[in-house]
């Protein structure tokens, strides 16, 4: 029971700590640094730019997915609640944080069961990697089904987890278990970093291993490091910027498998930067967060959509597939 007790009270902890301006990277995401090139002759008409696109088999209106938060503590199913009746609102894609706690504590999975808030938006559920090669394989099946998700996001937070006092340190047979899951599983596998970022090295070993999609999630935006940092001062220092920024992850990642970026993405304009950088979806989680806190999540998912519309617009695109081939510039 303590040790429940510890799962959600750092889930808690997380997501408020995630709000402050500490939490985040110093050295942005690298969107900064990329120009889309402007097309003075669209020949468009902008109500006509169609971003609809489809994701782990539904329909989405625009490629933007709020990744995972929270859930585990009994706040959090407000909060999951109120993503994905937003998500089902503007049609666009929602995450699942960590469901490790509704395995430890079957009484806190209501957190994490969102389906009858967003009937008809793709739902992806969320376990670390660590656990996914603990837990037996009908376990994991469960942690899907009692969601009625489209998809298995895997998460990879070696950083965070070797930072936190309580972490796990051992990362061995990760790859086994991910390549046993994507062979196993009804659904597509997500392998998604926490924010410290996938080199092509890694995405090409995920990629044999069977998995669907991977979330570069690169360094740029929340800091989990910072986030432990935060938490307790046993934490080992000189951590806290290190990561592979967003845009050199999709550099080096684009052509391997579909990607998602996130990772500082924050707005829609980033967003139509990473389409063009290689990505097939954007995501945040941070701003999202921020803005339900401010009772603004609506008015801030319109922004987001009007700028990857417009975006796509003065790039001369008129769907998801020409934003990929928009060109643009390292400055």
């Amino acid at each position: 029971m303590k040790f429940l007790k510890k799962i959600s009270s750092r889930k808690k902890e997380h997501v408020e700590i995630s709000l402050r301006a500490a939490s985040q990277y110093v050295v942005g995401a690298g969107f900064d640094r990329i120009k889309l090139i402007h097309n003075a002759l669209p020949e468009l008409n902008l109500d006509k730019v169609n971003l609809s696109s489809r994701f782990l088999g539904r329909k989405i209106k625009y490629p933007i997915l709020i990744t995972a938060m929270t859930g585990g503590y009994p706040k959090s199913k407000e909060i999951n609640r109120k993503l994905a009746e937003a998500a089902e609102k503007h049609k666009i894609a929602l995450g699942l944080g960590s469901q490790r706690a509704m395995i430890e504590n079957p009484k806190l999975a209501d957190t994490f069961r969102m389906r009858k808030y967003a009937p008809s938006i793709p739902i992806v559920a969320n376990i670390g990697a660590v656990q996914l090669k603990k837990y037996p394989f009908k376990t994991i099946e469960k942690l899907v089904s009692s969601v009625d998700a489209d998809g298995l996001a895997v998460h990879l937070n070696a950083l965070q987890e070797v930072i936190q006092p309580e972490g796990d340190k051992d990362y061995s047979g990760v790859l086994k278990a991910i390549a046993k899951a994507c062979d196993k599983l009804d659904v597509p596998v997500i392998v998604k970093e926490t924010g410290a970022g996938i080199d092509r090295d890694a995405a090409e070993k995920l990629k044999v291993a069977g998995v669907s999609w991977i979330d570069v999630s690169g360094a740029g935006g929340t800091s989990w490091s910072k986030i432990e940092y935060l938490r307790s001062k046993s934490a080992v220092p000189g951590f806290e910027e290190w990561g592979i920024p967003t845009v050199e992850c999709l550099m080096m990642c684009r052509g391997v498998l579909p990607l998602i970026a996130s990772g500082g993405v924050r707005n829609g304009i980033d967003a139509a930067k990473a389409i063009a950088l290689g990505a097939d979806m954007a995501g945040a989680a941070q701003p999202f967060l921020k803005a339900l806190m401010k009772k603004r999540l609506d008015k801030e998912l319109e922004m987001w959509e009007k700028q990857l519309r417009i975006a796509a617009f003065l790039t001369g695109s008129k769907n998801i597939a020409h934003l990929k081939a928009a060109k643009c510039i390292l400055c």
